[in-house]
């Protein structure tokens, strides 16, 4: 090899690298830039979002201010609270299950995306299997902290079990019965059956998949909360929670 085409071959390296590096950048930077709005954005709905102390058990306990939410997004329908997680959002309801990924509360493009249920539940109070999906984000915002679900520390620990719900139609508290990781499938996150029957199987499956045994019977005729996120490359993080409460 002649001096000239070494040349040339490192030349080509160092371009390559050159090139690399500022695609790095240019990603980091786009990151950083996508949760710094969203940061801003739940900063500014927080006001929208009301914990009022219980007097009595049944009394509500959130005032969500669905209307004016709604006026800065007509596709607002919940708020979402998990315990000793940083999930505590809005959640909203595109028409179909792509452009929240990519769009944030705003509706401006956002790497990021936002805190969304799946575009096939109605939210008329007959959904079985309320799927809610979010990325998992290294700086906690949207669903970065569900990893924790599958952890000793918060799954031992009963004052996490009920995920707290809330939609125009009320409050709902659901009780968690299984937490776990599973490669990418589509199975988890169906929300229409046949029947009963099918329903039952669903939820004895997914129980069963369970890493900690919550010792809560499940079955037909009850209605779910999912919660979905990445957990690793090609992996999910998941949370199944029943109903089990709900001031209308």
């Amino acid at each position: 090899m002649n001096k000239k085409t070494k040349k040339n071959i490192i030349l080509l390296l160092m371009i390559i690298c050159f090139i690399g590096t500022l695609y790095y950048s240019y990603k980091v930077l786009s990151w950083k830039k996508a949760v710094n709005e969203n940061i801003e954005i739940l900063n500014e709905i927080s006001g929208y979002v009301t914990i009022e102390k219980e007097e009595k058990e049944d009394e509500k306990k959130y005032n969500i201010d669905f209307k004016s939410l709604k006026k800065k997004n007509s596709d607002t329908v919940a708020y979402l609270k998990v315990n000793n997680t940083k999930i505590n959002h809005i959640v909203v309801k595109g028409k179909d299950n792509d452009y929240y990924l990519h769009h944030n509360f705003n509706k401006q493009y956002n790497i990021a995306g936002w805190v969304f249920a799946d575009y096939h539940n109605k939210f008329d109070g007959k959904d079985k299997n309320i799927v809610i999906y979010g990325h998992n984000m290294r700086n906690g915002t949207m669903f970065g902290t569900l990893r924790t679900v599958v952890t000793p520390e918060w799954y031992k620990n009963k004052k996490n079990h009920l995920i707290d719900f809330v939609t125009e139609s009320g409050e709902y508290s659901y009780q968690v019965f299984s937490v776990y990781t599973i490669k990418s499938e589509m199975y988890y996150i169906n929300t229409k059956f046949k029947d009963n029957k099918e329903f039952n199987k669903f939820v004895n499956t997914v129980k069963s998949r369970s890493i900690h045994n919550f010792k809560v019977d499940v079955d037909g005729s009850d209605q779910i909360l999912t919660l979905s996120s990445c957990y690793s490359a090609g992996r999910r993080v998941v949370l199944h929670a029943k109903l089990v409460k709900n001031n209308e």
